[in-house]
């Protein structure tokens, strides 16, 4: 009768990864559900304070006003006649969406007014103008 010989390499012991897989995506799934995301202008600039001033959660489009008064809207430099245009297309693509006006304290008055006057010709009703709230 023969004998059979058992290596000592040949192992019964196998670790199963599949409930650890599971729960590595379950987890990926849960943090990316509950993620928040902030947009943000992309051009520094100083925002005046204000004590009434609220933090707004759907604000879709920023246009910046620098000290320099140089106009920015989504990450581009723009001219003040161009406004209305720019805002109008970005209006035609998300009509649900607000436009945040953030102007350096020190930038022209004027020219803030002179950008809500063009944003609301564009016709957006949902005009803002960021401030950092008072301490």
């Amino acid at each position: 009768m023969r004998r059979r010989r058992h290596s000592q390499h040949q192992s019964g012991v196998s670790i199963n990864l599949t409930p650890m897989i599971d729960m590595v995506f379950i987890l990926l799934i849960f943090f990316i559900a509950t993620t928040s995301f902030t947009k943000e202008s992309g051009v520094e600039v100083n925002r005046p304070s204000a004590k009434t001033a609220v933090s707004k959660e759907r604000s879709n489009t920023f246009i910046v006003v620098r000290a320099n008064n140089e106009i920015w809207i989504d990450k581009r430099q723009v001219d003040i006649r161009t406004i209305r245009a720019n805002v109008e297309r970005i209006e035609a693509e998300n009509p649900e969406g607000s436009v945040v006006i953030v102007a350096d304290k020190d930038s022209k008055t004027g020219l803030v007014i002179e950008i809500m006057d063009q944003v609301r010709l564009a016709g957006v009703s949902d005009v803002s103008i960021a401030a950092t709230p008072q301490q």
